[in-house]
């Protein structure tokens, strides 16, 4: 374990560092201006065709848009919303904020192309369920473009980003993100893990056996209450501490661009503008997935006439992620003054003393009932992503199997601190770095297919605006 560890961190700092960021960034940035800004010449329709709330067709294996974009936020609003943005903000200081949003901003197109091929180069498997994603893109679109040798080059990428994506899933997100629902659940109530892990193993598997629309009707349900409570509660926080919001987001864009003073006490002395945009840009990848690949698998199963369209709740999916529910989360922070008054603290521990400075002793239940949901929602998310990577890799066959593995791992990933005491935490630990490595290694073979196939979504777009006579590319 210790040698997989040590290369574990050397492949980490590599697909985490400036050099892949940049390639993350940079590629948002290329296809904003290729397809004429569409993050914002789209942005009213988006919220139009997400409020429309359109139904599935007569089609049982395709589900409505609506449900496709709820079980793909089921991912991506985790606990990174709530601990990661802590962390970012711990290390980056409140500049991180600012290139948060900055990247979220170009990531709002990722994702837009991202879905748009997804629905383009989707098929069905053998068992007559709709498969997308990147795998997909990468071995039709990749074949299209370049001819035989860019099929062969599109397959190995392919098979590359479809291990990755498994490995992500049953050996990183599953285990990492039950664990995160105990601890919710210790936290708010003192249920222990060992039972948590129980009921959340049965639950999910219930759901799960239902197939992709037993999942999105829960998530349909479950994730616009999530993101509304949590919300509610923020904006509780926000008016108790209005006063102090100017104040806040003016250190942020302080920091954003200066370093601090040298005076800065402790923890607090290691801000810098690297440090501030490294943390904010990588806070904001990792939580909206722009660039990842993941979230175009679920909407490849949408139920619409023109890829563009599912298109735009791609870019609503990056706005309510990180635009509004991670920067209400870093706004709760650095408004109550907890960020500077408690420098030890970081993650989930930071964002409820920010909490409790408002609400009281009441605040841990806010914040635990909310990592319970954003934890729970997001296993079942990503139960669909390692679905659909293992039926690329090995077939159909294998999906009861991966089941069986999804509810075994929620328990592991649960209890397995208390079953086996240190050495069970260790290796909780350890996974969590694994999955982060395995999360930022899906954007590499993702990012060549969004920059090969950029023309193709060109002739898409172009292709929608002509057809729906909207204002042309």
């Amino acid at each position: 374990m210790d040698t997989i560890m040590y290369y574990n961190r050397i492949i980490n700092r590599f697909v985490w560092g400036a050099p892949v960021l940049i390639l993350l960034v940079g590629t948002g940035i290329y296809l904003t201006v290729l397809l004429g800004f569409p993050q914002f010449r789209y942005f009213f329709k988006a919220l139009s065709e997400v409020f429309s709330f359109k139904k599935s067709s007569s089609d049982n294996k395709l589900i409505s848009p609506f449900a496709a974009m709820s079980t793909a936020l089921a991912s991506t609003i985790g606990v990174g919303n709530i601990a990661g943005v802590a962390t970012a903000l711990h290390l980056g200081g409140p500049g991180a904020l600012v290139w948060m949003l900055i990247s979220s901003l170009f990531g709002m197109c990722t994702k837009f192309a991202e879905v748009i091929l997804a629905v383009h180069y989707r098929q069905k498997d053998a068992n007559g369920d709709w498969r997308g994603g990147t795998m997909y893109i990468l071995e039709k679109g990749m074949s299209d473009v370049l001819g035989t040798s860019g099929a062969i080059i599109g397959k190995i990428l392919a098979i590359l980003f479809a291990v990755f994506t498994l490995a992500m899933g049953v050996g990183g997100a599953v285990a990492t993100v039950s664990n995160s629902a105990a601890e919710a659940m210790f936290m708010g109530w003192g249920v222990s893990h060992v039972h948590t892990g129980i009921i959340m193993a049965v639950i999910v598997a219930i759901v799960i056996i239902g197939g992709l629309k037993n999942l999105s009707r829960v998530t349909a349900y479950v994730v616009p209450f999530m993101a509304i409570f949590y919300i509610a509660s923020a904006l509780y926080v926000l008016v108790m501490n209005y006063s102090e919001i100017p104040g806040a987001v003016s250190n942020a864009l302080h920091f954003a661009f200066n370093n601090p003073m040298e005076t800065l006490p402790g923890a607090l002395a290691g801000w810098g503008v690297k440090e501030a945009v490294q943390r904010g840009i990588a806070r904001g990848v990792f939580s909206n997935e722009a660039g990842m690949g993941s979230a175009p698998m679920v909407h490849a199963t949408a139920n619409v006439e023109h890829p563009v369209q599912q298109g735009f709740y791609g870019i609503f999916e990056v706005f309510m992620d990180t635009i509004v529910i991670c920067t209400m989360t870093a706004l709760v922070i650095l408004s109550t003054g907890t960020l500077t008054s408690a420098p030890g603290l970081t993650g989930a521990q930071l964002t409820l003393a920010a909490f409790e400075s408002t609400i009281g002793p009441s605040g841990k239940y806010v914040l635990s009932l909310s990592l319970l949901l954003f934890a729970f929602t997001s296993v079942i998310g990503w139960y669909w992503y390692a679905e659909t990577a293992a039926t690329y890799l090995l077939g159909v066959w294998c999906k009861p199997v991966m089941k069986v593995i999804w509810s075994i791992m929620i328990f592991i990933g649960s209890a397995s601190g208390q079953l086996i005491g240190a050495k069970g935490n260790q290796f909780l630990n350890n996974i969590w770095d694994i999955a982060d490595t395995m999360n930022g290694l899906m954007a590499l073979p993702n990012l060549i297919g969004l920059l090969i196939l950029s023309g193709t979504i060109r002739r898409i777009v172009k292709d929608y605006d002509n057809k729906f006579k909207y204002t042309r590319v």
